[in-house]
């Protein structure tokens, strides 16, 4: 595996949110994160919980599994 997890799901919560025309401060507030967590998981600095996964899906109105493409 050549990229951490991390990284590659933090980049999909990003390119998502994006294309929501979401900031981070607006997801972090839909999703009752806090803004610095949001930023933290983007960055590939953390390591998401299932029920966190959940929640930044639903936020981002797509399917769970979207936020997983490409981690083996």
């Amino acid at each position: 595996m050549s990229e951490d997890p991390r990284q590659i799901f933090g980049g999909h919560i990003r390119n998502f949110r994006k294309q929501a025309g979401m900031s981070q401060e607006k997801l972090a507030e839909v999703c009752g994160l806090h803004r610095t967590y949001v930023g933290a998981v983007e960055r590939g600095e953390r390591n998401v919980s299932l029920l966190n996964i959940v929640v930044l899906a639903r936020a981002l109105n797509i399917k769970p599994a979207e936020l997983l493409e490409g981690i083996f």
